[in-house]
């Protein structure tokens, strides 16, 4: 493993002597430092500059950094070690990330790890941790050089680091071409991982054939998913490797013509006919670098719509259509866009939390690749509603095709006056709407997913979170009143405005309004994204639409909303898809991921997972999250020992506690709940009741019981 050691509490404690900071030339990265001089927080943009042109980041240039950014020499050494992406020596080759989080594990993503660290014993590579690369349902993933790899077993991915170790080329993407019978290829993430450039490529060599590029529908089983444009519609054929390609077009693929991997009209299958599309309903439909065919399928009316109403109208739009965020907090995002409005302030931001890192979440990374000016178009409405003339997207480094998706986007807005551009005094669409925006990209951070650790990261410090009050509301990035909403909730604005908040608010349950994004991952056998009203069970998902296990035993836990949602059994799989029921049941819904497990799941070893994640990714400022967490990986530890077992789970409950009231952030406070549900699941796997009497002096009130036989 490289710089440190798992845990960002377990830093790299380097002492900086004269040496490291004495001075050195090279005009190249001299340059690329002062080009970031006048960016607004540029220390984080001008390091990956730096580290992408030569590969790291050497101490010599700290002192060059600090005079640039005006910031002492330990400012900049404490930015850089804190993000996990950045090094100050030269990797001893190239780097292979493997994805160690539930969805993976869920997968068999263990032994993958465990052989990818054996074969860099020998091999000139290093291999890199991470925890999530948002192809929850393909799993295991490992990345390297630009380059996704799905359903990576142990054999597999020696093949993978021997091609790294020897450089290979990175396919490229190929692009919207040729004539002829329209087929539409995906360049999702999740597709490309799936070897769907290949596929395009091959039917790109096709005569009579038209390769159009969209983003992925979300059945990702089924990737790369190949659809051909009939006069009956879009007709489907999947999964397609580029050596079907001879045989489809030999069958008639062109008029769709029967196959073995033919599927049917698209539209008509039952995994899309029982969604209700609303934010994804272009996403797999368009070409996502095409601003005339967003047009063509309703883009852009929600903004014609918004410019033309006064900004506090807007916000009541929004209010009444009862949009809440869906980023995991659930707060009101009418309630959010008033107070920014009301906020008096001369500068306001519209921040984008795209640091989508909770294992089982991948729904902003499809959006952004799928349907990027959609995502844009809800910015500028937030922005237009409450006076702010800046947005700032911040999109995880783990993400690099939504990246380049966005900000292809974004320079295609500034040319077509969509957005101002940076530097420009233009105002949207010939308004007097001055909207601009920005991309700024994470260092492999998760706990730059909370919004004030997000806003830092943003100015160019260590993502440290914020004490809060004051809200970001009333003083967020650089100190102004700040809008920040994750992808989800933006890219519903547009909908809202354009249909109205009477047509969004009708679907839904109880308090919990419009529809979820949810995302199927981990070991089921359909897994991808399904958007629906809420309402729908956790059962229907996972068994009925999801299929049940990929390995085909009985699903034995479902992980809810990420690393800090709660495991629930078979028993509770009736819990409706509602913010209040999840609440009420104990569990957290938060950005709508599901991630599967089947009978041969350790549940104990999953509670030791929460915690150490905790550890790796605590920003260390408060107590109870930073040593609680890895306290409770040293008491799991002794308890799969067997060592004081009723003591030391007494202790484990003790210390749950108080992280879940003490800790200064969701981090450290909503650790427990994995943990505590996990142990009784563990306690029902030992003793065949929920077996809270093990843990404390009873069930807290954030406990799952447990109360199914071990399948």
């Amino acid at each position: 493993m490289r710089g440190r050691t798992r845990g960002r509490v377990r830093l790299r404690w380097t002492v900086l002597s004269a040496n490291d900071v004495t001075h050195i030339t090279d005009p190249a990265i001299e340059a690329i430092i002062r080009d970031h001089a006048e960016w607004a927080g540029g220390l984080m943009p001008a390091l990956h500059a730096v580290q992408h042109h030569a590969g790291y980041i050497d101490r010599g240039y700290i002192p060059l950094l600090a005079r640039t950014f005006n910031l002492s020499v330990a400012e900049v050494h404490g930015v850089i070690t804190f993000y996990k992406d950045f090094r100050t020596t030269p990797p001893k080759g190239p780097i292979v990330q493997v994805c160690r989080a539930e969805a993976c594990v869920a997968r068999g993503g263990k032994a993958v790890e465990a052989r990818a660290l054996e074969l860099a014993e020998t091999e000139a590579v290093e291999i890199e941790e991470v925890f999530c690369l948002g192809l929850c349902a393909q799993g295991p993933t490992v990345a390297t050089g630009g380059e996704l790899f799905v359903g990576v077993d142990t054999t597999s991915v020696a093949t993978i680091i021997g091609h790294a170790v020897r450089r290979g080329s990175v396919p490229t993407a190929i692009e919207t071409s040729g004539n002829g019978v329209t087929v539409y290829v995906p360049r999702d993430a999740a597709a490309r991982a799936a070897r769907a450039d290949d596929v395009a490529a091959a039917l790109a060599a096709t005569d009579g054939v038209r390769v159009v590029r969209t983003g992925s529908r979300g059945m990702l089983w089924l990737e790369p998913m190949v659809e051909v444009a009939t006069p009956q519609g879009r007709v489907g054929y999947g999964p397609v490797r580029a050596a079907d390609v001879p045989s489809l077009v030999a069958a008639g693929l062109l008029e769709g013509g029967e196959h073995p991997l033919r599927l049917g009209p698209v539209d008509e299958l039952p995994w899309m006919v029982a969604q209700q599309r609303v934010t994804f309903a272009r996403v797999g439909v368009i070409d996502p670098r095409d601003a005339d065919d967003y047009l063509a399928h309703g883009g852009m009316a929600g903004l014609r719509k918004a410019l033309a109403m006064a900004p506090c109208d807007v916000v009541t739009e929004v209010t009444d259509s009862g949009l809440r965020g869906r980023g995991g907090a659930a707060f009101p995002t009418g309630i959010k866009l008033r107070t920014v409005l009301d906020t008096p302030s001369e500068q306001k931001y519209i921040v984008c939390n795209a640091d989508e890192g909770d294992s089982g979440s991948f729904a902003d990374r499809m959006l952004m690749e799928g349907d990027p000016f959609q995502l844009i178009e809800g910015m500028i409405i937030a922005g237009w509603a409450v006076g702010a003339n800046d947005g700032y997207l911040y999109i995880r480094s783990e993400y690099p095709d939504a990246i380049i998706a966005m900000q292809a986007a974004i320079a295609e807005c500034e040319t077509r006056g969509w957005l101002t551009g940076v530097g420009s005094v233009g105002g949207v669409m010939g308004t007097d709407c001055v909207f601009r925006l920005h991309v700024r990209v994470g260092a492999g951070a998760y706990i730059c997913g909370e919004e004030t650790a997000l806003m830092e990261s943003i100015e160019g410090k260590r993502g440290v979170v914020r004490a809060k009050p004051p809200l970001p509301a009333i003083k967020g990035l650089w100190g102004k009143p700040t809008v920040i909403n994750n992808v989800l909730s933006l890219g519903a604005l547009p909908h809202i405005l354009a249909d109205g908040a009477a047509s969004y608010s009708s679907l839904g349950h109880g308090r919990s309004r419009g529809t979820q994004v949810v995302q199927v991952a981990g070991n089921v056998a359909h897994g991808g994204i399904f958007e629906a009203a809420f309402g729908i069970t956790v059962r229907q998902l996972v068994e009925d639409f999801g299929g049940g296990s990929a390995s085909g035993r009985p699903v034995r836990a479902v992980q809810v909303g990420g690393p800090l949602g709660a495991y629930i059994g078979p028993e509770d799989f009736d819990l409706p898809i509602d913010y209040e029921a999840f609440a009420a049941a104990g569990a957290l819904l938060g950005h709508g991921s599901m991630v599967v497990f089947d009978d041969t799941v350790d549940m104990l070893g999953m509670a030791r997972f929460a915690m150490e994640f905790c550890a790796a990714e605590s920003c260390g400022k408060c107590t109870p999250c930073r040593i609680g967490s890895t306290r409770g990986v040293e008491l799991i530890d002794k308890i799969i020992a067997g060592e004081r077992h009723d003591e030391n789970m007494a202790l484990l409950e003790d210390l749950c506690e108080v992280m879940a009231d003490a800790s200064l952030c969701a981090m450290g406070g909503f650790t427990p709940l994995p943990v505590r549900s996990a142990i009784a699941h563990y306690a029902t796997d030992t003793t065949g009741t929920a077996g809270t009497a093990d843990f404390g002096d009873g069930p807290h009130p954030n406990l799952i019981a447990a109360n199914g036989a071990h399948s």
